[in-house]
């Protein structure tokens, strides 16, 4: 298993092996078409996780609702990992 750096680490620090293996430890599935693209699904809500040039893009999907947020890759780990995990 990869080790991970500390989880207040801004996000800019983490290697993509680093960061591909966090979103697989929060639950989230790659898409295979769009290897940039984590879909993460919880009983209330579902995400797109988008690592884009600028920043780290959150869809959230519930109740037919759509709320989108960026996060600056300078965030930590563990400050961006509570914020997609809260949900919309």
């Amino acid at each position: 298993m990869l080790m991970l750096p500390p989880e207040q680490m801004p996000l800019y620090n983490h290697p993509l092996p680093s960061l591909e293996a966090w979103l697989r430890q929060i639950g989230a599935h790659q898409d295979s078409r769009q290897p940039s693209s984590w879909d993460l699904h919880r009983p209330q809500w579902s995400a797109r996780i988008e690592l884009e040039m600028e920043d780290l893009r959150v869809s959230w999907q519930q109740d037919g609702q759509s709320r989108v947020r960026h996060f600056p890759y300078g965030l930590s780990r563990a400050d961006v990992e509570a914020a997609i995990l809260a949900g919309p």
